[in-house]
């Protein structure tokens, strides 16, 4: 009897193809699709049904899911986890922003949502294995990275625990975006050309001060030139800046190029440093919280991505207590981001990950960067 996988629809072509190579494969496949994101319930949640908000673009996508089940003739279920994404996700990406910390959702909505509570809704369909179109791999216990460099999605997953990844298939990890988008037009998939989503669900490209301000009030206050400590200018609200940022400042009037550096929450302060590569952005160290290790191995060498699309940089990692740990990189990083995920590899593998807390150079705190 072929074992069921049940498979992750998201209504792009990953999913899509994802499906019909396990169909291939002889597995009995069925689609899931999820909905995570409901402006009017969300607006209920925070008490205020009137609150104008941008719609997710979620009932297309579903659609799209539901044309290529029809396509590939595979069942289509579908399940709501709003309530859920807004207790585990969506408040701490706001409890974050009000730290001035910069946040990424994504890598907690697989660890609470689509390899938890997604997966144990697929196990009440019968499955015994549940699928996405993630560009990774699993070979034993390890997670490895997507043979597409470009597209790896390690990154994203680096908080799960090795439970959540038993008995998980990636069936589009061995392959290159571009092969993806082959076999879906041979096959006459309905979302072969479809545009890869960008950002999260519940922002997508939309303009992201404009769709903030309905959850944080914004907070204008001054911007401080760090090296002379001058006022000389006003942001909208520390929220709708991180570290590395160089558009949307609101320095029009100056002609040399300026970067954001720092916050302060306590004073409500923006820092921003001048120059075409400024030393007020690199650091040499920083510190972990939450760190979750995928891995048995606990390598004190390895190199470490700071951001999605980042480069590997070399680091030494001391692992401290209360899941914390050092992260060493003496060659130096640019705009080392608190609140951002700070990703561990050794070689191929993705070992784990934690949670930028502090940001340290030259043995000492960046005061700029750490209120």
């Amino acid at each position: 009897m072929a074992k069921k996988v049940i498979v992750g629809m998201s209504g792009g072509v990953d999913s899509a193809v994802s499906a019909y190579l396990l169909k291939q494969q002889g597995y009995e496949v069925e689609g899931l699709f999820m909905r995570n994101w409901d402006a009017g319930l969300n607006n209920d949640i925070l008490g205020n049904p009137t609150l104008q908000e941008y719609i997710c673009p979620q009932e297309q996508d579903y659609n799209d899911a539901k044309k290529t089940c029809e396509i590939l003739n595979i069942p289509l279920h579908r399940v709501d986890f709003i309530k859920e994404y807004w207790d585990y996700v969506f408040t701490y990406f706001l409890e974050e922003l009000k730290k001035g910390r910069t946040p990424n959702p994504d890598l907690l909505c697989n660890k609470y949502i689509k390899f938890d509570l997604f997966k144990k809704e697929a196990l009440k369909l019968g499955a015994d294995y549940m699928a996405t179109g993630h560009y990774a791999r699993l070979e034993g216990n390890r997670l490895l990275r997507g043979i597409d460099q470009n597209k790896d999605q390690t990154y994203f997953l680096a908080q799960l625990t090795p439970n959540q990844l038993q008995n998980v298939l990636f069936p589009v990890g061995n392959l290159t975006k571009n092969e993806v988008r082959q076999i879906a037009k041979e096959q006459g998939l309905n979302v072969a050309t479809k545009k890869d989503s960008t950002g999260i669900c519940f922002i997508g490209e939309r303009n992201f001060q404009e769709f903030i301000k309905n959850y944080l009030q914004p907070n204008p206050g001054n911007i401080i030139d760090v090296q002379t400590k001058n006022v000389i200018g006003t942001h909208t609200g520390l929220m709708n800046y991180t570290i590395g940022q160089r558009r949307n400042v609101g320095l029009s009037g100056f002609q040399e190029r300026h970067y954001v550096c720092g916050k302060s929450v306590s004073k409500n302060e923006l820092y921003v440093a001048f120059g075409e590569d400024s030393e007020y952005l690199i650091s040499d160290e920083c510190v972990l919280e939450n760190v979750n290790l995928i891995s048995s191995t606990h390598p004190t060498f390895c190199t470490a991505k700071f951001r999605y699309r980042g480069k590997d940089y070399p680091v030494t990692v001391e692992y401290l207590e209360n899941n914390e740990a050092k992260v060493t990189y003496p060659e130096g990083v640019s705009a080392v981001t608190p609140g951002q995920f700070c990703v561990l590899y050794l070689g191929e593998e993705c070992i784990g990950s934690g949670i930028i807390k502090e940001v340290y150079k030259n043995g000492s705190k960046l005061w700029y960067l750490n209120d």
